[in-house]
């Protein structure tokens, strides 16, 4: 019997795919539930098991775009399973880098360099060029006429370096992240508000108690709790930051579901706290933990990285100073978090040296005015430079749950 196996529907208003990797070659034998391919949507890459045990052949080609519901193979579950069947999922991946080799543009070809035709070695005479210095197009590297015609004396800049170049397909989520951001800069009034934050408070709790916290808990005390929390608080007080357009309306919630933007293998990719403001410091930390690890190891799925009300970016972990975060749409607000710096500030009329850390809030013009942009970000300023008040309620025991 053939089985015809076609894409499933990775998710609502998804239409098409894009075949990211054949984990199996055509004529493998497969068993079911085995990982066969990875394929990219437009919010994701998921892995395609297989629905039978058999043999497979192809039907699609790595790089395809198929529309849901195709066929990209078939599976002949009436063949037996040969005899030392290797795992076709470890012989892809030992082979993958000779594949990727294969698929090297004709200009990323480094060419041999220093033969040249008789016609050749003539212009490059009266031109006081060196062949050597000319890299050739023709059979084996060998310097053309036409080469030596458009060769340009170097004039005293040295020569010889390498002058190669690849290309690389985006992978489709990439290319909807790209269209995602460009669409962010054109469809909406966003303006950014700075401000800075003493993290001396948040050092000293963390330096008391992230040991007990991991002990207890399984996961760290860092700062993504912190700011989370912060920001939920802030959502509260100015709720046109936790709204989007819709059509000629606005939308408010009255829950937070706050978009952790995270580097996953793919690209940049979004997974969602839900009902971040029913989360404790431990629920946060747990949550990011497995969101990150599931973006990390390319499992998240559409769902977690489907809605949000409000993004939060942490461009610090690469060392970033100060930077405008863009808007991810349809959400009206998105707050960039930066590296921490020791710099001297003024306390009480002293100069003193601090931990700082910069704060970015990105925000749609045509919803949120100035004085509730600039509002939020100070609230949000005020609960990370006192948190044992504001976010922990002078309990610091009770809201770590030591």
């Amino acid at each position: 019997m053939i089985l015809e196996m076609k894409v499933p529907s990775p998710g609502e208003s998804i239409t098409e795919v894009e075949i990211a990797t054949w984990l199996v070659e055509d004529g493998d034998y497969v068993e079911k539930d085995q990982a066969i391919a990875e394929v990219d949507s437009d919010k994701a890459t998921l892995e395609l098991p297989a629905e039978v045990s058999g043999i497979i052949t192809l039907k699609a080609e790595e790089g395809d775009a198929v529309e849901v519901g195709a066929v990209v193979c078939l599976i002949d579950t009436s063949a037996e399973k040969p005899e030392g069947d290797a795992p076709a999922k470890e012989e892809k991946k030992e082979e993958a880098p000779a594949a990727e080799a294969s698929k090297a543009t004709p200009e990323a070809k480094t060419y041999a360099t220093g033969s040249a035709s008789p016609a050749a070695k003539k212009i490059l005479a009266e031109k006081g060029i060196e062949a050597s210095a000319v890299s050739g197009s023709g059979k084996d590297g060998r310097v053309t006429k036409d080469d030596a015609i458009n060769a340009v004396p170097s004039m005293g800049t040295p020569t010889g370096g390498s002058r190669t170049s690849t290309t690389s397909k985006m992978s489709m989520l990439r290319r909807k992240v790209a269209e995602r951001l460009v669409e962010a800069k054109n469809t909406t009034a966003m303006l950014t508000t700075f401000n800075e934050v003493d993290m001396s408070p948040i050092f000293a709790l963390r330096s008391e108690y992230k040991e007990s916290f991991k002990s207890k808990h399984g996961v760290g005390l860092g700062f993504m709790s912190f700011f989370t929390l912060a920001v939920v608080r802030a959502l509260k007080m100015y709720p046109a930051v936790n709204s989007m357009i819709s059509g000629k309306e606005m939308l408010s919630f009255d829950f937070c579901d706050i978009s952790i933007a995270v580097s996953g293998p793919k690209g940049l990719m979004v997974p969602v706290i839900r009902n971040a403001e029913n989360l404790s410091f431990r629920g946060v930390e747990a949550e990011v933990k497995r969101l990150a690890l599931r973006a990390r190891d390319g499992q998240i799925t559409v769902d977690e990285m489907t809605g949000g009300t409000f993004t939060i970016t942490n461009g610090g972990v690469f060392g970033s100073m100060l930077s405008t975060p863009i808007i991810n749409p349809p959400q009206s607000g998105i707050l960039g978090m930066h590296n921490i710096v020791e710099r001297p500030v003024a306390i009480d009329g002293k100069v003193e040296i601090r931990p700082i850390m910069y704060v970015a809030l990105s925000y749609d013009h045509r919803i949120i005015d100035g004085k509730e942009s600039v509002g939020f970000l100070v609230a949000v300023k005020e609960a990370l430079e006192n948190p044992t008040e504001i976010l922990m309620d002078n309990d610091i025991k009770k809201a770590l749950e030591l």
